[in-house]
């Protein structure tokens, strides 16, 4: 496999992506109110007769979020990977270039990856330092970073990417609407809420041993997923199905 062709496909999904409002909006907005929203709300909680120990739930609850927040954002853009391109009226050109299938899904995963992890990593700057400075008075210490934050960004964060760019780019090789993609890929997301109410509830807690068994388990889909795209994607397939 070829990495500059990987890229050539790549920064032309950029080009594509700049200029679509939707995919911008989907990128910034959520994460800038996430990143400010989650602190206004422990803000809100700290009280004189608040406890500590709530406060710290919910903030490790609140970290988790970025997991889930890597698993929607590549959404919007991997469900477009293909599918825009036969929006774009390109798909047929895409499809026949000298480009192996794997140098193609591999081009489609860094554009949608790249975008979706800076964005990420640059919200969690702000939400850590907001926590931070809402915080520091209650409980006396800097909450961020801590061993969890940093397993959760370079860890379960990108693999939960990955998932979803690799989910909605099958997904979007298969079905002829963006909207449908995203449906489809919805359903992995129930799970990720599942995890979060368990850890509000304080039935699990957001330990190291936690955060490896999530990590761990993000792998084998993804690995799982790795094996399904390249057994079932077909650019003849593809190009016979949308004719």
């Amino acid at each position: 496999m070829q990495l500059w062709k990987s890229w050539v496909i790549a920064t032309k999904d950029f080009s594509i992506f700049r200029r679509k409002k939707r995919i911008i909006y989907s990128l910034i907005v959520v994460p800038l109110l996430m990143s400010i929203g989650l602190p206004l709300v422990i803000q809100f909680m700290i009280r004189p007769d608040a406890p500590t120990d709530e406060i710290i739930i919910l903030m490790n609850a609140f970290s988790y979020f970025y997991v889930i927040l890597a698993y929607i954002i590549p959404s919007t853009l991997a469900s477009y990977s293909i599918l825009g391109e036969k929006i774009e009226k390109s798909l047929e050109p895409l499809l026949a270039t000298p480009t192996t299938d794997a140098e193609l899904l591999f081009g489609k995963t860094i554009a949608s990856f790249l975008p979706c992890i800076c964005v990420i990593y640059v919200s969690s700057i702000i939400f850590m330092v907001l926590i931070d400075a809402f915080t520091y008075n209650a409980i006396g210490y800097l909450f961020f970073p801590n061993w969890s934050m940093v397993f959760i960004l370079l860890l379960a964060v990108p693999l939960s990417s990955i998932l979803s760019i690799q989910l909605n780019v099958i997904i979007s090789s298969r079905v002829n609407d963006v909207r449908t993609a995203n449906q489809l890929a919805f359903l992995l997301f129930i799970p990720f809420m599942g995890v979060y109410f368990l850890i509000v509830a304080n039935t699990i807690s957001l330990s190291i041993t936690t955060l490896f068994l999530i990590s761990a388990t993000l792998f084998i889909i993804d690995a799982a997923l790795f094996y399904i795209s390249k057994a079932t994607f077909s650019r003849d397939e593809i190009l016979t199905k949308w004719k």
